[in-house]
């Protein structure tokens, strides 16, 4: 890229601590981020499968009990929690390329953890390496903030869904890989379980050097310019006022939007594969792979058109089909038995669906609900609650199929994505007083 003309209305030294940057300069850096956030996502969606397709059956294999086989999603998921805090909080500091290569590489590095930990049976190593793992899966999603920091209001959902749909190639062919990865870590003397995190090592640290190599400049501290430059310029104005303001309804309403999808999906993809495999027959690891690559798939790949409709439609309107599909997300997989593979395939692609109607849109509520000064840190903040939910969910859809079944966990995630639609209601009539109040 070539060198980015500024103009030169402020003295040298206010130049130089507060760019102006010209249409055509921000149209430039906002298309290079959205370039260098698809070829990262595209390795950051592989690393991110390896633990959603076998971290439940390695545990299930190592320790010889169904009851902890949601074990290591709480524990990624817990790991993925603090990585979100110290990745927004660093990102609002430092900016996004810092923040986003760190994550990436320290979850490659706990990929690297829970393959030594599993060849050499050595439980708690695996629990603390699956910890670090969620670094990785944290750090994938934040990537979505990335490319909305120079988007305007009517891009934003376009924006977010680019950086997810990006996910896709690596998030599908990832569990499409379990048995060649698994061949290649057996004829390596390691154990088979261990293959796909060989690729989750090598796609999370390729993801973050590619951020951190190019990712300049950062959108965000040029989004960051862009906001001073618009102060000083019009003062005390509305337009001021209006770009300073937090909408502290839209966030906690992004906020539950967020918890609610990530329960639900979260739960009931955990325990798909245990349900697919019958006590620690892994022959059906091909089936477990198609169906969970089909779920990503719906996760990621339909992203653009979520983002289209969203935007051109609104957030209420995508939040409500996010609750009706997970419904029928959650009654399908609890009347499908594990052997019919095509019921439990279509159960986990609406699954994936729902989960993504719900993430782009609560993104996108919160990325308008937020300013540019405090949206990274409050981005990041949102996360780590998204990820602590999606630990228990995690941990408790283990407990919930031993002492119950699959049907009663798919039920209960039927109830919880119908709250979506009181709640995304609530929240325009509660911002409708509000706004009716102040003026």
């Amino acid at each position: 890229m070539g060198k980015l003309k500024t103009r030169t209305t402020n003295p040298p030294s206010i130049q130089k601590d507060n760019p102006i940057y010209s249409t055509e300069d921000i149209q430039r850096i906002y298309k290079r981020t959205l370039f260098i956030v698809i070829l990262s996502q595209t390795f950051g969606g592989a690393g991110l499968a390896a633990g959603i397709t076998v971290g439940a059956l390695l545990a299930q294999d190592l320790m010889g009990t169904n009851s902890v086989a949601g074990l290591p999603v709480f524990l990624f998921t817990l790991g993925s929690a603090l990585s979100s805090f110290l990745v927004g909080h660093f990102s609002q500091k430092f900016g996004r390329r810092y923040g986003l290569s760190a994550g990436f590489i320290t979850g490659g590095i706990g990929a690297l953890g829970v393959i030594f930990a599993a060849n050499i049976n050595n439980i708690s190593l695996l629990f603390l390496a699956l910890f670090i793992y969620g670094a990785g899966t944290s750090t994938n999603l934040q990537a979505r903030y990335a490319g909305s920091d120079l988007a305007n209001a009517r891009q934003r959902a376009t924006a977010v869904s680019i950086a997810l749909v990006a996910t896709t190639f690596g998030a599908v062919a990832g569990p499409n890989l379990v048995t060649p990865t698994g061949i290649l870590a057996e004829s390596m003397g390691m154990h088979p379980l261990t293959g796909p995190f060989m690729l989750a090592a090598v796609a999370f640290i390729l993801a973050g050097l590619i951020f951190f190599i190019f990712l300049k400049p950062d959108p965000l501290l040029v989004a960051k310019a862009i906001s001073r430059n618009e102060k000083n310029i019009t003062g005390n104005s509305e337009s001021t006022k209006n770009f300073s303001a937090i909408n502290k309804i839209g966030i906690l309403t992004g906020a539950t939007i967020l918890i609610l999808t990530q329960f639900t999906m979260t739960s009931i993809m955990t325990m798909t594969p245990v349900h697919m495999s019958s006590g620690h027959d892994h022959s059906n690891l091909s089936a477990v792979g198609m169906v969970i690559g089909f779920h990503v798939a719906a996760m990621f790949l339909t992203s653009p058109l979520t983002g289209y409709l969203t935007d051109k439609y609104g957030r209420t309107v995508m939040v409500t089909a996010s609750g009706i599909t997970l419904a029928l997300s959650g009654i399908i997989a609890a009347i499908s038995p594990g052997n019919s593979i095509f019921m439990v395939t279509i159960a986990l692609i609406l699954l994936g669906l729902g989960w993504n109607f719900g993430l782009i849109s609560a993104t996108t509520i919160i990325i308008d609900s937020t300013t540019i000064e405090t949206r990274a840190k409050i981005q990041g903040s949102v996360d780590v609650v998204v990820a602590i939910t999606g630990s228990i969910a995690g941990l408790l859809s283990g407990v919930i199929v031993a002492y119950t079944s699959f049907t009663t966990l798919g039920y209960i995630g039927t109830f919880m994505s119908l709250l979506l639609i009181p709640l995304i209601f609530w929240s325009k009539l509660k911002t409708k007083a509000e706004t009716n109040k102040a003026v």
